[in-house]
């Protein structure tokens, strides 16, 4: 999204009477290294009768070499040009491996080439203490190249106070260090010289600054301007291998963004002047306007559309609603709005990795925020969501699901934990939760299967230790598997992991009772017939769910299989069953005989605690023949209602 800007710049000098003007150079062209994309520029001066030649300096700067034949009562120079203030990274460049890190020197060629901005002028005491001090800080110890910048850079910006200073020139490094203060161009000549007696190439800009009013405020630090403007500005540019030359402006101690558009970059600062040139003696007058206007701005998150544009997209709303409305289409919609923390933003979850504690703990707070604004007595979600190759788990996705009507779907907000960790439960706890929800649906408890860790799987893992392996002083936190392995010694090999339920929920249009298959209240489960002695998990760290060994249960084909319809979102809610009506219902038992394996319940709820938190999940067979799993926490094992 970009805003695009015209710039309005006009010198003009009134002479007291008419007199010769020898040529003049101005150097008010945007340099050919301007980052900023430049659409237009154009150049004109007055008295309208003189040639005009561009040139380009030693340093390769655009320079207009004017020659004026007459003689004239005034000069008037105005430069106009309209540019695309498109946001630029200051560090995106690469350095070469060899100057990675401070202090390096150029290669020969390159050095030769760069000699005329490695002349340092002799250090007087004041300088020579503060680049002593500078050395100390910077050399003392290997630091990144990139680092050292920004910090002399903002160590100028720190020492020196900026001042608007009219009178010619530009002040020593020794005077700007004694006064405590300087214009910009003080500050930019301090930075160039400091750099040079460091061993680096620099120069000296001159250029335009743009800035612009931010849409909104910043909720921490400087907002910046409260107006747009422009004005002529001074900066500096290093030049590091593989990267270029590098601008840093030291009266901000930023590095130069979009902002800033260089019109000159010089070995000094005279040779960078905007206007060059003599005329006889005469008394003058000197003003000058400089303004920036935006002509184009794209809509934005912080700035979006005009009254009249966000009425043109309602209208255009409603009546693709009525199209919808009349052909009977209806939708859904989801998103993924994405957050980065304000009081950390330079923590490695919110640049480049995807989960931590802290990321976690924040989301929860926001699930429950949202939850108490939007729709308080809604069943909050705590699930997996997707899983990224090379990442040992799915990622975790939260979620809150209320009814339109407004009737709560969970009462007790106290049994249900936020965060992923800080219960006390334990794996008796979810089996008296399984029997609890056993007894609601009218299902007998036999139905409930205790998991198991794989022993002989573990068995496995350890005759592949090496034989002086100890898992008891070994360091089982280096990497996930050896994480793994230590919870499981921890808890115990022959403990249950938790429970499973066979369970499905019948449509409102099946009978009550199929054949051979137990059926209670609105649920049916299931015995599943397993191969082995008990039911063993795979092995992973995944929640029960999702390592449920369901390819041993028995297939059926597919015209045997009983087809499993998702129930409609727009169906009509009827009323949540009474809880107390569950001691009416009648219980099923357990047939002792062989089932068919069309009566195989292939659906299930597991029962799990995973760091002191009852976690309770869902599971079904997916057509690649693995598991789904979604899981919400509860943190008091009590029975449903």
């Amino acid at each position: 999204m970009t805003i695009r800007i015209a710039l309005h710049h006009q010198t003009r000098y009134q002479f007291d009477h008419a007199i010769n003007l020898w040529p003049h150079e101005i150097r008010l062209r945007p340099a050919a290294h301007s980052r900023t994309p430049i659409h237009s520029y154009s150049l004109k001066v007055e008295p309208a009768g003189h040639f005009l030649n561009w040139q380009q300096d030693p340093f390769g700067n655009w320079v207009a070499r004017l020659v004026f034949p007459e003689k004239a009562t005034s000069l008037k120079i105005t430069v106009d040009l309209v540019a695309d203030m498109t946001v630029i990274n200051p560090f995106d460049f690469f350095i070469e491996e060899y100057a990675e890190h401070f202090p390096f020197s150029y290669a020969d060629g390159l050095k030769r080439e760069l000699a005329p901005y490695l002349e340092a002028d002799p250090a007087p005491p004041l300088f020579q203490d503060w680049l002593t001090r500078t050395r100390r800080d910077f050399l003392n110890k290997e630091m990144r190249t990139i680092d050292m910048l920004v910090g002399i850079n903002r160590r100028v910006q720190g020492d020196v106070g900026y001042i608007v200073r009219l009178e010619a020139g530009v002040q020593t490094p020794e005077q700007t260090l004694e006064l405590k203060r300087g214009s910009c161009r003080d500050s930019a000549w301090l930075l160039v010289q400091a750099l040079r007696h460091l061993g680096l190439a620099a120069r000296f800009a001159s250029g335009y600054l743009i800035q612009l009013k931010a849409d909104v405020k910043a909720l921490d630090g400087p907002s910046g301007t409260e107006h747009d403007f422009t004005d002529l500005h001074a900066w500096t540019e290093v030049y590091i291998p593989g990267a270029g030359w590098i601008g840093l402006d030291p009266t901000s101690g930023l590095l130069a963004g979009e902002g800033h558009i260089p019109l000159a970059c010089t070995a000094t600062p005279s040779s960078a002047a905007p206007v060059i040139g003599v005329t006889e003696a005469c008394e003058t007058k000197f003003d000058f306007a400089m303004k920036v206007t935006r002509i184009h701005e794209d809509p934005r998150v912080t700035r979006p559309y005009t009254e009249a544009q966000w009425q043109a997209i309602q209208d255009l709303g409603h009546q693709v609603d009525a199209e919808l409305k009349k052909h009977d289409v209806r939708l859904t919609m989801g998103g993924e709005p994405t957050f980065v923390s304000i009081d950390d933003m330079d923590g490695p979850e919110w640049n480049f990795t995807a989960l931590s504690d802290k990321k976690r703990e924040l989301a929860g707070d926001l699930l429950t925020r949202l939850q108490g604004h939007f729709a308080p007595g809604a069943m909050l979600h705590f699930g997996q969501g997707k899983w990224y190759p090379g990442e040992p788990l799915p990622r975790w996705a939260l979620g809150c699901y209320w009814r339109t009507d407004g009737k709560p779907l969970w009462k007790d907000r106290s049994l249900l934990l936020t965060a992923d960790d800080g219960g006390k439960q334990n794996t008796v706890d979810a089996l008296s939760f399984m029997q609890g929800l056993a007894h609601e649906l009218a299902l007998d408890e036999g139905f409930i299967i205790p998991a198991y860790e794989d022993v002989t799987q573990v068995i496995n893992e350890e005759l592949r230790w090496p034989e002086n392996l100890d898992p008891h002083s070994a360091d089982l936190k280096n990497t996930d598997e050896r994480k793994r392995m230590a919870k499981l010694i921890e808890r115990g090999l022959g403990e249950a992991v938790g429970y499973v339920l066979p369970l499905k929920a019948l449509p409102p249009a099946t009978p009550q009772h199929a054949a051979k298959a137990i059926v209670a209240a609105g649920f049916r489960s299931s015995p599943w017939p397993i191969k082995r002695e008990h039911l063993y998990l795979i092995p992973g760290d995944s929640p029960l769910g999702l390592r449920l060994p369901l390819a041993s249960l028995p297939w059926v084909l597919p015209e045997d299989k009983e087809e499993a319809f998702g129930r409609d979102p727009f169906d009509a809610t009827h009323e949540a069953p009474d809880a107390k009506s569950s001691s009416q219902k009648s219980k099923a038992t357990v047939s002792k005989e062989k089932y068919d394996p069309r009566e195989v319940v292939h659906t299930a709820l597991c029962a799990e605690v995973r760091k002191g938190v009852l976690c309770v999940c869902s599971c079904r067979p997916c057509l690649c023949s693995k598991t789904s799993s979604y899981y919400w926490m509860q943190s008091k094992p009590q029975h449903p209602h």
